[in-house]
């Protein structure tokens, strides 16, 4: 667990896609992110900038660590526009191919929805954060509410 995202310290720089849902269109604009360790470095932190079609310039942040169980990750999560003020906690695993992804989420509005945040390391060195929104009743396929493709500054 302690190297998830190790590799990918820094400031990045890149776009962010939207769209609340299925059927909206979708929304590309510039997105930022810092990504930086902390507590002795089990802990990692993903601070990123993102721009809402109608409601301007938007900020999260997603910390998150080891679990309780081998493979597993506890997250904390907060952004500006999706719930302010509160923050949510996430639960998840990392990747079962050890590429020092994972997924986190929660499930929301009496359990008939989950949000997922997978955090993906590209293989040209690039970082992908995607929000997904999932209808647990099946009425509404699973997609993508926000994807965040990141390069790193040199």
């Amino acid at each position: 667990m302690a190297s998830l995202l190790a590799d990918r310290l820094g400031t990045w720089t890149g776009t962010n896609s939207f769209h609340l849902t299925p059927t909206d269109p979708e929304h590309t604009a510039p997105a930022t992110a810092v990504v930086q360790r902390g507590q002795g470095g089990t802990m990692t932190a993903i601070g990123y900038s993102w721009t809402h079609p109608q409601d301007g310039d938007q900020a999260g942040l997603l910390t998150f660590g080891p679990g309780p169980e081998p493979g597993t990750v506890v997250a904390l999560w907060g952004d500006a526009w999706h719930q302010a003020p509160e923050a949510k906690l996430l639960v998840g695993k990392v990747d079962a191919d050890d590429d020092g992804g994972f997924v986190v989420g929660y499930d929301y509005a009496e359990g008939e929805w989950r949000w997922e945040i997978a955090v993906e390391p590209g293989a040209d060195g690039a970082l992908e954060v995607r929000m997904d929104n999932i209808d647990l009743t099946g009425d509404t396929p699973r997609y993508s509410a926000m994807t965040m493709e990141l390069h790193a500054l040199p």
